[in-house]
């Protein structure tokens, strides 16, 4: 790989596996053009008839057209585009992702058949869910997913950064930790069915207009093999009798010494390349290096400016101490809390086994740490746990509760009185 300087961007985009090896079925191996073109294959159109309104009647009248009409671009990569367009049969709008006309190698068409199952099999709200699959009149393939209408966690962060007066209302310390929940519980569904993201970054998780979290583009997931701990496998199932398309183990594998993901944001053992194992672990990993930007507002790698360079920190790198882990910021004054230092002090280590083990675990901690029960570690957290364990006990104990205390209070001020008078009697 070369060590060329790029910018932030570059280093920021993914980076994909070689394409699989397919071979095809004689019905789809006629020409370059057979996988889009095949006559089994329709362009989708509008179904439902029209309605509209003639006076005090509803006129009913046939449908016409495309069933989805662009309205505009929302990204495009190297082999697919996504679109905001308008559902005319069902009157909404989706986002739909076509590949591009030239995209037609039957590599490209695996992993985008891939993409859509690994989708498909994970329902979930904080995961984007598709709601259709079809061929264009172009004859590309797509699928209709939701359109989340927010903004991408990148965005929020880089106002964030920049000071944006909004943003630092809007997305206050527990407002974050609420959006790292949400990209949790998502990996926790997914690794409950056997499938690692394998590309957790701030471009990929959406915060929508109603505060929903919603975890996207699986196009580099894999499952993982039934032990959990070893190498990747396809994400979907190994073969799809009724295409003729042979998926196979080759379908998310990778060539040896080959990385795939986002180098800012990969484990340790992911940035290594191919022929280490990835396991859960690593999502979690990549989740909290997110998480850690997300308190900071500065990425933990951000000095270093080639993709070998970042690589590099990534495989070497200690885990940050927890104490002084976040620099002071502007959009910030009071600071990340402490307990969220220790938190990530765990989750940022560079052997997987000495991090949290699920997003179960991390869960469960962060729930503790936003109930007062953190863990003390620390000064600032032995205080913290004290206070909230004061707290609870007048809750329980109620007016007896404060007399008590107020007892204690009074009696160790006698007893300091009387020290007081004994000294300055001997005096």
């Amino acid at each position: 790989m070369p060590d060329k300087t790029l910018d932030q961007h570059s280093l920021d985009q993914t980076i994909a596996a070689p394409l699989p090896d397919v071979t095809l079925d004689a019905a789809l191996a006629s020409g370059p053009d057979a996988l889009q073109s095949s006559s089994a294959l329709a362009a989708r159109h509008s179904v439902l008839p029209r309605l509209e309104r003639r006076g005090e009647a509803l006129h009913m009248g046939p449908a016409a057209g495309p069933r989805y009409a662009d309205v505009r671009p929302l990204g495009r990569g190297g082999m697919g585009e996504v679109a905001l367009v308008d559902d005319r049969d069902i009157d909404r709008q989706v986002a739909i992702k076509r590949l591009l006309p030239e995209a037609r190698h039957p590599g490209v068409v695996a992993r985008f058949l891939d993409e859509v199952r690994t989708i498909g099999r994970l329902e979930h709200p904080n995961i984007v869910p598709i709601h259709d699959v079809g061929v264009d009149a172009e004859g590309r393939y797509f699928f209709v997913m939701k359109f989340v209408d927010g903004e991408t966690l990148e965005s929020v962060i880089d106002r964030l950064r920049r000071g944006d007066p909004e943003a630092i209302a809007r997305y206050d310390v527990p407002r974050r930790v609420e959006i790292f929940e949400g990209l949790l519980r998502a990996l926790q569904f997914a690794h409950s069915r056997g499938v690692l993201h394998r590309d957790v970054k701030p471009a990929n998780i959406m915060v929508g207009r109603f505060g929903e979290v919603v975890l996207m583009d699986w196009g580099i997931a894999c499952r993982t093999s039934e032990a959990g701990r070893g190498s990747a496998e396809p994400a979907s199932a190994p073969t799809d009798a009724a295409a003729g398309v042979m998926l196979g183990e080759r379908l998310s594998s990778t060539q040896d010494g080959a990385v795939v993901g986002t180098p800012h944001y990969m484990s340790p053992e992911q940035a290594k390349g191919a022929g280490h194992p990835l396991d859960a672990r690593s999502d979690l990993y990549s989740a909290c290096v997110v998480f850690h930007e997300l308190l900071g507002l500065r990425h933990r790698h951000a000095d270093a400016k080639s993709v070998m360079a970042v690589l590099i920190a990534v495989m070497k790198a200690e885990a940050p101490s927890s104490v002084g882990l976040f620099e002071a910021h502007p959009s910030q004054p009071d600071g990340v809390p402490p307990e969220f230092g220790h938190f990530l002090h765990r989750g940022l280590q560079r052997e997987p086994e000495a991090r949290w083990q699920s997003a179960d675990q991390m869960l469960a901690e962060l729930h503790a740490i936003g109930a007062g029960r953190c863990r003390v570690q620390c000064p600032v957290t032995f205080s913290k746990r004290a206070i909230t364990g004061l707290e609870r006990f007048l809750d329980r104990t109620h007016i007896w509760g404060v007399m008590a205390l107020g007892a204690g209070v009074l009696g160790l001020v006698a007893l300091a009185g009387v020290g007081a008078a004994r000294l300055l009697s001997g005096s």
